[in-house]
């Protein structure tokens, strides 16, 4: 076994006693931990020989991954979908990491190459203020995504700019800044193919992931 290889090894050892040891045993419940999500981010940046970027990966799979897994979303996610979500195309869904996305398409979201948020879309925003507002132990991420089309560095400022302008909105209505991050992702996670506006009109949207922490 490589030198490499073994590290590799160590660290998701590491990783995985992490996350083991953050148990809570309270109503079957069970913190994942955004520790362990971040130590482990951590390791693998340096693995990769880019220490710069190893602290990038870490907060972000902590936060979003990192909290309470098996958590009851069924009363927030019907408030949700209840205030207009499902009939604007707004996908609300339980992830496999415990969380749940609002996945917000830029049609109902934003005009084309535009961050301000368009009314239709309030009443969802809305919802999702009550419930961090009513459950303090939940905390939100927003991350937007473009297309390909145009240059690089537009399509990162406008990402960053549409999810910033989704968590501005939520603190408006009362939400603590605490509770809340926003994350830029430019055009590197497509979801569906650029070649066709079809799959064009996918990539371009803002998931707000909600997720839950020990308080």
């Amino acid at each position: 076994m490589s030198l490499k290889i073994s590290r590799i090894a160590a660290c998701v050892g590491v990783a995985a006693i992490m996350a083991g040891c953050a148990d809570m045993g309270t109503g079957g419940r069970t913190a994942t931990g955004a520790g362990a999500g971040a130590a482990l981010g951590a390791g693998l940046g340096v693995l990769l020989g880019d220490s710069s970027k190893a602290a990038a990966i870490g907060a972000g799979v902590g936060a979003v991954a990192g909290g309470i897994a098996g958590y009851n979303w069924s009363g927030i996610k019907n408030d949700v979908q209840e205030s207009g979500a499902s009939s604007l195309g707004v996908d609300v869904t339980e992830m496999p990491d415990g969380t749940l996305r609002v996945n917000i398409p830029s049609h109902v979201s934003f005009d084309t190459g535009k961050y301000a948020l368009k009314s239709e879309l309030l009443p969802v925003l809305d919802s999702v203020a009550r419930a961090l507002i009513q459950h303090p132990e939940l905390r939100a991420k927003a991350i937007g995504h473009t297309d390909s089309t145009g240059t690089l560095q537009l399509n990162q400022t406008l990402s960053v700019n549409r999810a910033t302008a989704v968590t501005n909105y939520l603190r408006q209505q009362g939400v603590a800044d605490a509770m809340l991050m926003s994350e830029g992702r430019g055009p590197n996670q497509p979801v569906a193919d650029n070649g066709t506006a079809e799959g064009r009109a996918m990539n371009r949207r803002v998931e707000l992931y909600l997720y839950a922490v020990q308080n």
